[in-house]
């Protein structure tokens, strides 16, 4: 279904238009959809059919989205995976998905896994075929995709995204990011996550044409945006502070860039501030969602302010969003609880398990294990995961919240927030830190810093500093996690 409303729709009314640029090449619209039906008319003959899975372990590119594309059209379910998987990582999804094949790229992590059809897509391109593929698949409730959730929390579990799934985040995303015809989209995110996958079907639909870049860096990016006058894009905050500390940032003309949106976390304040510097005519919108439910809230640009910058924004038209007790009763405003959703973008459910799909599930709203609280207007307000929650001496610390003021620390390049074990408190708040180049920064000063804007309890107890980049999943979240685990190991619980 999506297929016939996305890319077959560009073929109708903008035929002509650039829809692809590979290697600088430009592709019409037109001619992208007879490559898509030759690509899944190849996929046919290799025995795809309705309902199989077909893995994709390639970087962001042309081949990536007209594969995608092949599937959409055939009701083939896509398997993207996520490219910073370990071996046995990929191997651990391979077997949950069961694909019937796998197209990847030699510069990748290989699996050992067994599958029925593999192909190496840059040493052996996938042969066009001229006969016609099978109907078109028109059906709103079929698979499209298995999204593998980021692994942030534990062990990754296939979403399984709808047609009509992506067909919402198209409109959703569309309210907040208002599309113009002829645009150009850059995926500068990793395709196989969920930020970003669908905008490869929202793109054709206004007539945009498509840039990629196999790997993030600010001078690709900025490479990129300037020589193909890109006009909307979705990063992660990391990729953005990133953007703003590059001193050569400042030297490309990015004024083209319209739309700058971002997810993953909200930015802090001091973020948005060195953002509004480097691009000036450019409108932010924070996109809150997950992999199980797709766009969830926007926050505008022009509620980029002091007092609402930390918010996720609001919910558009057609998402039940709401905010309940532990017994699955809506609270009253201004008053911390998880979040639950309901809406046409939430999921069906996760492959091949029932038991976390019915956990994930109540009264029919989805359980998305954020904290936080909505306001008297109506904004959202996210404190953090629950199972990031710091629970010491009886308080709750929410480890977003103190991420928030130790970023604005002008040394601060990067940090992450967690509970570690202790005897007498359950949990100490402690604080895993990277500097700027050439600043120096010692673990007093910055608890010192953080006593001026936060409660004594909420005060990191210990601080440690990295020389090195903190672990992050694909999608450019830091993996609390992995940083968790040398304090948790020998502990009988995970929390306290």
């Amino acid at each position: 279904m999506i297929y016939v409303h996305s890319l077959g729709r560009a073929a109708r009314y903008y035929s002509g238009q650039s829809a692809l640029a590979p290697e600088g090449h430009h592709v019409s619209f037109r001619e992208l959809d007879a490559r898509v039906k030759s690509v899944a008319a190849a996929l046919a003959q290799q025995g795809f059919g309705f309902g199989d899975r077909v893995a994709l372990l390639l970087p962001n590119g042309p081949e990536y989205i007209e594969l995608v594309y092949a599937c959409a059209w055939l009701g083939v379910i896509a398997v993207p995976l996520n490219t910073r998987l370990s071996q046995p990582e990929i191997d651990r999804v391979l077997e949950d998905a069961n694909p019937h094949g796998i197209v990847r790229h030699s510069s990748l992590a290989a699996p050992t896994v067994r599958v029925s059809w593999e192909q190496v897509i840059d040493l052996e391109p996938l042969k066009a075929y001229n006969a016609e593929p099978p109907d078109v698949c028109y059906e709103s409730e079929a698979v499209l995709a298995l999204i593998y959730t980021s692994g942030t929390t534990g062990r990754p579990k296939g979403v399984m995204v709808t047609h009509a799934n992506i067909m919402a985040d198209i409109h959703n995303l569309n309210y907040w990011m208002r599309y113009t015809e002829g645009g150009v989209y850059l995926h500068a995110a990793p395709i196989f996550h969920i930020a970003d996958f669908p905008t490869m079907f929202a793109a054709p639909v206004f007539g945009a044409s498509q840039f990629t870049i196999p790997k993030f860096s600010p001078q690709s990016f900025c490479e990129i945006v300037e020589r193909a006058r890109v006009t909307h894009t979705v990063l992660v905050p990391t990729m953005i502070n990133l953007l703003t500390q590059d001193p050569d940032a400042s030297q490309h003309d990015l004024s083209s860039l319209e739309v700058l949106a971002y997810g993953g976390s909200p930015m802090a304040p001091e973020l948005v501030r060195r953002t509004r510097e480097l691009l000036p005519r450019v409108k932010l919108v924070q996109v809150y969602g997950l992999s199980e439910t797709g766009f969830l809230t926007g926050l505008q640009d022009q509620d980029h302010t002091e007092a609402r910058v930390l918010s996720c924004g609001k919910p558009c038209p057609g998402i039940d969003l709401q905010v309940t007790d532990e017994s699955g009763k809506p609270v009253e405003t201004g008053k911390t609880g998880e979040f639950v959703v309901r809406g046409a973008n939430v999921m069906r459910g996760y492959w091949n398990n029932d038991k976390e799909t019915s956990l994930s599930f109540r009264d029919g709203m989805f359980r998305t294990g954020d904290v936080g609280y909505q306001d008297v207007d109506g904004y959202f307000y996210i404190l953090d995961r629950s199972k990031d929650m710091i629970v010491t001496g009886g308080e709750n610390v929410y480890s977003g919240e103190v991420e928030a003021v130790i970023f604005t620390h002008p040394a601060v390049r990067e940090g992450a927030v967690f509970g570690i074990p202790d005897p007498k408190w359950g949990e100490l708040v402690m604080a895993w830190v990277v500097l700027k180049p050439g600043m120096a920064l010692s673990a007093d000063d910055l608890i010192a810093f953080c006593r001026r804007s936060l409660a004594g309890y909420k005060v990191p107890r210990r601080v440690e500093f990295s020389e090195s980049e903190l672990p992050k999943s694909g999608s450019g979240k830091i993996l609390k996690r992995v940083l968790r685990e040398q304090f948790w190991a020998h502990q009988t619980r995970a929390v306290s």
